[in-house]
């Protein structure tokens, strides 16, 4: 097995950043736009740091080192994620999430949990007080940030004021504007790019992605995002959000009910960002600029921008913001969708 790699658009930065190491930073917060790559950047950053024999900074992929990390033993890395993230990406919840943390049991057993709670940070205790092997580095790999709680920020907070030596933590986040101020303050920021479209499309086409140019288009020049999209849906513009602009198009009012029932299976965030993304076409077309999300809906788009009120669009493009906040909460799923629905076509017609 080979050490895991930086993607095509990362290896500059990811050189100049590792080729500089007599200065390195004790944390690192790896921030930049959903979708981009971001936890494959620090995982390929983690590999690297733990390689014995570095080729111009990054893993060698041959020696002992990079085959344990290839295989999910290295001794001197740890993974801090929630339960719950461990849980998708196949992982046992209890053994991997939380490393030494001790396990639910009988009564007290839990659905995973989607939050970095402070006995995983408390239990890196016991290994940073461990001595690394051959005496390299040792890698703490924390992602998403956003999952700390006050509680466990506030706990990575303190060990982060009095670092253990050999020690590098590397925080993967979206927005560091989410996360503790202080937290952020104790990090060395690293902000990665989003790709030039074409090295994008590149690699999602070797992905077998098509029509790559509409699919990184709705996700907003994010390529894994775009790949996440390809795989899960049929079409680069989802059939509902079609039903939905049609009829706003031709000054009509859509079918709200039989769209909500659409959606009642659909993942509330999932609709709501691509309404999110609707939201921004439409201002653009209404200051004469090209859509960015949705090229297949550009003339409704533009029919719907001549006809709408700009401030009230704003502002249901910031209620809507809000709305996602309670989209991961338990609620009857077909209401929150057509209330939803409701306001956004309100807030479209003249």
């Amino acid at each position: 097995m080979s050490a895991p790699q930086f993607l095509p658009w990362q290896m500059e930065t990811a050189r100049a950043w590792l080729g500089n190491r007599d200065r390195f930073a004790h944390a690192w917060l790896v921030h930049g736009l959903a979708g981009i790559g971001k936890l494959d950047f620090a995982i390929a950053a983690a590999a690297s740091l733990l390689c014995e024999t570095p080729d111009n900074g990054l893993a060698c992929g041959h020696c002992a080192a990079c085959a344990w990390f290839a295989s999910g033993n290295h001794p001197d890395l740890r993974r801090i994620r929630p339960e719950a993230v461990a849980v998708e990406e196949g992982a046992d919840a209890a053994a991997d999430a939380a490393e030494d943390a001790e396990p639910a049991t009988g009564a007290a057993k839990r659905a995973p949990s989607k939050e970095i709670r402070i006995d995983q940070i408390r239990s890196l205790e016991s290994w940073f007080n461990t001595a690394t092997h051959r005496g390299g580095w040792r890698v703490a790999l924390l992602y998403p940030a956003h999952a700390l709680n006050v509680v466990s920020s506030n706990a990575l907070l303190k060990v982060l004021e009095e670092p253990p030596p050999h020690t590098v933590f590397l925080l993967v986040a979206d927005a560091p504007d989410r996360l503790l101020p202080t937290l952020v303050s104790r990090c060395r920021r690293l902000p990665l790019p989003a790709p030039d479209p074409d090295t994008a499309l590149q690699w999602l086409r070797a992905q077998n992605v098509e029509p790559a140019r509409e699919w990184l288009a709705a996700a907003g020049g994010a390529p894994l995002a775009a790949l996440r999209l390809a795989q899960a849906g049929d079409t680069p513009c989802p059939p509902w959000l079609q039903q939905l602009i049609g009829p706003l198009a031709q000054g009509q009012t859509p079918d709200v009910g039989t769209l909500a029932e659409s959606l009642e299976k659909v993942p509330a965030t999932e609709w709501i960002d691509a309404l999110q993304r609707l939201y921004t076409d439409l201002m653009l077309a209404s200051a004469g600029a090209p859509v960015r999300y949705f090229p297949a809906l550009a003339a409704g788009v533009a029919q719907v921008a001549t006809r709408m009120n700009t401030a009230r669009v704003a502002e249901a493009a910031r209620w809507l913001t809000r709305q996602r906040a309670l989209a991961t909460h338990p609620l009857n799923a077909k209401l929150f969708a057509h209330a939803t629905l409701q306001r956004v076509v309100l807030s479209c017609q003249a």
